[in-house]
């Protein structure tokens, strides 16, 4: 099982991506299995906030469904309205357990900020190394760790 999130003493907005650095931008604990997209994604028409499907178009892996999984994707893409479509599916339980990104993405940070302030609902999110990011494997066990 690979950990994420894991917090290194004395730095505590870094975390560990295996034995690979990251950083934690929303902290928090969560574990499930990988769904590493190949491509960006922007949750606002991206992902049906009722199903936690992603549906879309054109996307290599439209069909697959977010929910519980640790979504693993090289950044967000779109709009700011991506952040509500995310609080949304927090608060319906569809969303993600956690979120695992290539490279920072603000409109997910807002998204999961506001769902642990409205909801009390925490999906952590945090930016692999490169190293780290390229070794996660689709389906494997990922766990986030404070």
């Amino acid at each position: 099982m690979r950990q994420l999130g894991r917090r290194r003493s004395g730095d505590p907005r870094r975390a560990f991506v295996g034995v690979m650095e990251g950083r934690v931008l929303v902290e928090g604990s969560a574990t499930g299995r990988a769904l590493v997209l190949k491509e960006p994604l922007s949750f606002w028409g991206g992902v049906d906030p009722a199903t936690g499907e992603i549906v879309e178009t054109g996307h290599p892996q439209r069909g697959e469904v977010v929910t519980g999984r640790i979504l693993i994707l090289p950044s967000g893409r779109g709009s700011s309205s991506s952040s509500t479509v995310l609080v949304e599916a927090i608060r319906t339980g569809t969303a993600p357990a956690g979120i695992v990104l290539g490279e920072p993405d603000d409109i997910i940070v807002i998204g999961a900020l506001v769902a642990a302030e409205l909801y009390s609902a925490t999906v952590p999110v945090v930016v692999a190394s490169p190293a780290g990011y390229a070794a996660i494997r689709d389906g494997e066990q990922i766990s986030l760790v404070p």
